[in-house]
């Protein structure tokens, strides 16, 4: 926002703020870890959700300056942790925003309150998932559970290319669930930068989620995020180091672009064994999208990414810049206090300093007292016991703030804003490492921030064979489509074998009245004849 001079106020829940940063700062450690990604910094991150309100749901949060007279309030959207649907007010009419709700409740969210909303004067909404039709959540949480499960017993490895904390949450519960009841041992691992801190924010969320789970922690007193399948991972070495076997991994990214998704990808693909499955659309001109849209078995042309330390002459060399770089500082930093000093002893020399006796006044001295005694004139060091003025003090003097407070009547009016403890002073104080709730990022992803090795990125491209990928609510749908098309085949034909019949029946009438016309004709000619 500050490089693009952007300064409009934003406004979100808390689990948004929350989550949201910590998804700003996955992509960030994915993006430059395969790249000299410098299109923003984590202090830019930071600096950008300074900037953010927060609001509860349902809570009317009236604007100032130029939106004075609106009223905005967010509601429950059911897509999302926090996820709003925004309620606009000006002058008693209602605009609604809603983009990507959920109607049906799930395992940890409420569905959508958009229903609740009386003939708002404008809605603004999309069409994304208008042409999908949703199976029931049982069945497709089977059929989700069916493929894994053939997969893993297989022998192969599944990995689900999943966002940082959005969706992948209800995903978590329905593999906990699914394992809980299905009785399996596979073991599954969450793969981020921030899974530890993200299932950390989580926890600490319940009041945001469906009232189930929060009428079950009431009760039992038991976190539904106090995983007892799922694994946190922060880096791959510990996935690497994990036991040989089927296994089931959740990675960001979906898009494949980058991230840990994307290596794994590139290492699992060539297995036939391995199964990689997606949740969700890809993004438009991503890899995910690519092998939605041209499913394999076929080659697949990546580009594979990692940043290695520098050694031998790109070391020296390095050091040799940086070392350089720094005499160049050192000497204008140099030069530049030179010229303060010059300055400011060019303003003592022109002004008096109340501090020295001046020699060049010739007031006779007191009787008395002689000019060449230690009382007599020229400038004389003055020592004040605990206090050595600066050489560039112009007048050296203890400070002294004047103090502008205002008073009334019943004492000095202060400002109650000045003693509340700001949300962003607090998270910079519990700034530590660790997974801790207070804390923002895990150990590894503090790690990679702190590391000044030098190093840089080197590429290659490979080609890959992805075995098969599939996207179950797609395939549904397709099958939906097919029987759909099988019955109004059926239909059409027996529709046709009915208006035969009905024809056959009707030139059965004709027939059948014309010989009865031809028999009473005969028989009127006959009577007519014998008379």
């Amino acid at each position: 926002m500050k490089q693009l001079g952007l300064n409009a106020p934003v406004f979100s829940t808390e689990p948004v703020y929350r989550l949201g940063l910590l998804t700003m700062y996955d992509q960030f450690l994915s993006r430059k870890q395969v790249s000299e990604f410098d299109l923003f910094t984590l202090d830019d991150i930071d600096s950008a959700f300074q900037s953010v309100t927060r609001l509860t749901y349902s809570q009317n949060h009236h604007l100032s300056g130029k939106g004075e007279g609106i009223v905005i309030a967010p509601h429950v959207a059911g897509h999302l942790l926090g996820g709003t649907v925004w309620k606009i007010t000006k002058d008693g009419e209602d605009v609604i925003y809603a983009v990507d709700f959920n109607h049906r409740k799930e395992r940890h969210l409420n569905g959508t309150v958009l229903g609740s909303f009386v003939r708002p004067a404008v809605l603004i909404t999309d069409a994304y998932n208008a042409l999908n039709n949703q199976p029931y959540r049982r069945q497709k949480d089977k059929e989700f559970g069916d493929i894994l499960k053939k997969t893993l017993r297989a022998g192969g490895n599944v990995l689900l290319p999943v966002d940082t904390a959005g969706r992948v949450l209800e995903l978590i519960l329905m593999l906990e669930s699914y394992w809980t009841d299905e009785n399996l041992n596979y073991p599954i691992y969450f793969l981020t930068y921030v899974a530890s801190s993200t299932i950390d924010y989580v926890k600490s969320f319940l009041e945001w989620m469906s009232d189930s789970i929060a009428k079950s922690f009431e009760q039992t007193r038991e976190n539904i995020f106090l995983l007892k399948y799922v694994t946190l991972l922060v880096n791959k070495t510990d996935l690497d180091n994990a036991p040989d076997g089927p296994k089931v991994v959740l990675a960001s990214m979906a898009s494949l672009e980058a991230g840990f998704s994307h290596d794994i990808f590139v290492e699992w693909g060539n297995d036939v064994k391995n199964l990689v499955l997606f949740t969700e659309r890809g993004q438009f001109a991503t890899l995910a999208r690519m092998l939605q849209a041209d499913p394999p078995p076929k080659a697949v042309k990546v580009t594979v990414s990692k940043r290695v330390p520098l050694v031998g002459e790109e070391l020296i060399a390095y050091e040799e810049e940086q070392n350089r770089i720094k005499k160049e500082e050192a000497l204008k930093a140099s030069l530049l206090k030179e010229e303060e000093l010059k300055a400011s002893h060019g303003a003592d020399n022109n002004t008096s300093d109340p501090m020295v006796v001046d020699s060049g006044n010739n007031h006779p001295p007191p009787e008395g007292m002689s000019g060449a005694g230690p009382r007599g004139g020229g400038y004389r060091d003055i020592f004040i016991d605990g206090f050595v003025p600066p050489s560039t003090s112009v007048a050296p003097m203890f400070p002294y703030y004047e103090n502008t407070s205002e008073w009334d009547d019943f004492g000095e009016v202060i400002n109650p804003d000045d003693y509340v403890i700001k949300d962003e002073d607090m998270d910079q104080t519990a700034m530590h490492v660790g997974g801790d709730i207070n804390g923002k990022l895990d150990e590894n992803a503090a790690s990679l921030i702190l590391d000044t090795k030098p190093s840089k990125v080197i590429s290659d491209e490979r080609t890959t064979s992805s075995s098969y990928n599939l996207q179950p609510e797609k395939k549904q749908t397709e099958k939906r489509g097919r029987d759909a098309n099988q019955q109004d085949s059926a239909e059409a034909k027996s529709g046709s074998r009915s208006k035969d019949a009905e024809r056959t029946t009707t030139r059965n009438d004709e027939d059948a009245g014309h010989t009865a016309t031809r028999n009473v004709d005969a028989a009127e000619q006959k009577s007519q004849t014998r008379n």
